[in-house]
């Protein structure tokens, strides 16, 4: 006698159409991807996945929401943080690591050329770039370095290890630890040389010369 199928609870029938879409959001992109394709694959009917989600454009937006609070709590949680700069650095250059290596088919979906994620991905880079630049500000005052300058290096520290971790997503000849460490290898020699003054080489005094 064949045995009866246990019914998913509503709650659980909505975690898996979303571990189903995600899936194919990753692999597929959003526009290749149909609510037919997502029903079919969770052997459920299409007005399923409307009464959950009320269509793709719902279902993609909650997984999206769902992936950008899981990185930033990842990320921010390093950030806040009362160890060096070097450190914290460490930290949440590991924890973006971690996110993409325990969630890559969400990240691969936040960081897809499309419309509809690369906005919010780009926020998030922003929000970020904002915390460390007050990092960085307390950082140069105790340094001599001009704090007004933080936004603008706190930009190239965020681009230092989002598009390296972008590109770590497809290439993990690499270890997470290998790569962080060599993101914190250049980034954090490069400021621990940054000059009070710089100048182009071409257009003034050499920064060599500085004193």
């Amino acid at each position: 006698m064949a045995s009866k199928r246990t019914r998913m609870s509503a709650g659980e029938r909505r975690e898996q159409l979303i571990a189903v879409a995600r899936g194919l959001f990753a692999e597929k992109g959003f526009d290749a991807t149909s609510i037919e394709e997502v029903a079919s694959r969770a052997k459920v009917s299409k007005p399923v996945v409307y009464e959950h989600f009320g269509g793709k454009e719902g279902l993609y937006a909650v997984i999206v929401d769902r992936e950008l609070t899981c990185i930033y709590a990842a990320i921010t949680g390093a950030l806040e943080s009362d160890a060096s700069p070097s450190v914290i650095l460490e930290h949440a250059a590991l924890a973006l690591l971690t996110y993409i290596e325990d969630h890559t088919e969400g990240f691969r979906i936040l960081s897809s050329e499309n419309d509809r994620s690369s906005g919010t991905y780009s926020t998030l880079l922003a929000d970020l770039a904002v915390q460390v630049s007050g990092i960085l500000a307390t950082h140069f005052k105790a340094h001599q370095l001009d704090p007004r300058t933080a936004p603008l290096y706190a930009q190239m520290l965020v681009g230092i290890v989002a598009l390296p971790s972008q590109w770590w997503l497809e290439n993990r000849r690499l270890s997470k630890e290998e790569v962080a460490a060599h993101m914190v290898n250049l980034a954090w020699n490069g400021l621990r040389g940054i000059l009070p003054r710089p100048v182009l080489r071409t257009r003034g005094t050499d920064p060599g010369d500085q004193g």
